[in-house]
C-alpha cells in the first residue's frame, strides 16, 4: 500500500521508518507546513516524496495523521473528499475529543489509535527506528468503522510489531491520563519545584539518577502537552485531586512521625513494579 503521513516528528518520523523498515509501504509520502521541518525530512530521508494534501489524497491508501490533537480537528475538514477505501488514522494521545469530532461522512474510514510510547524529544531528528516495536497500541471504537479500514490498522500496527488493544475513547483517555498525563504533570512539577529552590550550579553539582530519571518527560514539548491537557482537562483534574491526596497522606506521616506506617505505604508502592 501506499502510505501518506502528516507531521513527521517523532511518532510520524518514527512510524515512517518502522513502514519502510518492514517493507509495508510501496512508497512513503509526508506532509509538513514548515520550510524548516521539510528540509530536515529530506535531509533524514524519512519519506519517498513530500507531497500536497491533494497528492497526499490521490496517492495513500492509507494517511496518518501524526500531529497534535487540536490540529487533527483543524485539519479533518480537508479530508471530507477522500476515496471510500482509503484509511485515514490519527495517533493522538487523547481520544475521545477527537472521535465526537470526527466529521460523519468519514467517520467509517477514521481510525482512532494510540501508539502508548514515545520520548521527551520532537521534531524529525527526534524519529527513531524502533519506537513502536513491543509497545501497546489503542484502537478505539471499531464498532464505527468498516473492516477494510479496520483490517488495514490491524495489518499496519501488527507488522511493525505491536500488540493491540481494543476500547472505547472514553475509556481509554481515564487510562491514558493515570499513565501518561498525571507522570507528565508531576515530572513539570518537580522541575519547577527544584528550579524555584536550588541555583543551577547545585542542580548541576548534585543531580542524582532518580532526579533525573523523574524529570526526564518534563523536557516534552509545552505546545504538545498543554493540548493534551487541555483535552483531556476533567480526567487529568481528578487524577490531580488523588495524587494530592497521597502527597497529604506522606506529609502527615512524616510530620507525625508515623514512620511503620509510612513504610508499609511504600511496600504498598513497590508492587506496581511487580505488576510491570
Amino acid at each position: 500500500m501506499n502510505i501518506g503521513i502528516v507531521g513527521l516528528g517523532l511518532m510520524g518520523g518514527s512510524f515512517a521508518k518502522a513502514v519502510k523498515r518492514y517493507a509495508i509501504a510501496t512508497k512513503v509520502y509526508g506532509y509538513a507546513r514548515s520550510e524548516k521541518s521539510k528540509k530536515e525530512i529530506s535531509e533524514l530521508n524519512l519519506v519517498d516524496e513530500l507531497v500536497d494534501i491533494k497528492k497526499l489524497k490521490e496517492k495513500c491508501d492509507l494517511i496518518v495523521l501524526a500531529i497534535p490533537v487540536d490540529n487533527i480537528i483543524s485539519i479533518l475538514p480537508e479530508f471530507l473528499d477522500i476515496k471510500d477505501k482509503t484509511t485515514i488514522m490519527d495517533l493522538g494521545s487523547t481520544k475521545d475529543f477527537i472521535v465526537k469530532n470526527i466529521p460523519e461522512s468519514i467517520r467509517q474510514n477514521f481510525i482512532a489509535a494510540h501508539p502508548m510510547t514515545g520520548t521527551e524529544k520532537s521534531g524529525p531528528k527526534a524519529a527513531i527506528d524502533d519506537l513502536y516495536e513491543g509497545k501497546t497500541v489503542v484502537l478505539c471504537n471499531l464498532e464505527d468503522n468498516e473492516n477494510i479500514h479496520v483490517n488495514r490498522a490491524f495489518k499496519v500496527f501488527q507488522a511493525i510489531g505491536m500488540r493491540i488493544v481494543v476500547m472505547d475513547s472514553d475509556e481509554h483517555d481515564i487510562h491514558a491520563c493515570y499513565m501518561s498525563h498525571l507522570p507528565h504533570a508531576i515530572s513539570y512539577s518537580l522541575a519547577n519545584t527544584v528550579m524555584g529552590h536550588e541555583d543551577p550550579k547545585s542542580i548541576i553539582a548534585l543531580a542524582a539518577g532518580g532526579f533525573k530519571d523523574m524529570s526526564r518527560i518534563a523536557k516534552s514539548s509545552p505546545d504538545m502537552w498543554t493540548d493534551i491537557f487541555k483535552q483531556n482537562r476533567e480526567n487529568l483534574l481528578k487524577s490531580i485531586d488523588l495524587f494530592e491526596d497521597h502527597m497529604k497522606k506522606v506529609r502527615d506521616m512524616v510530620e507525625n512521625q508515623d514512620y511503620d506506617e509510612l513504610k508499609e505505604w511504600m511496600k504498598k508502592a513497590n508492587s506496581l513494579h511487580e505488576i510491570l
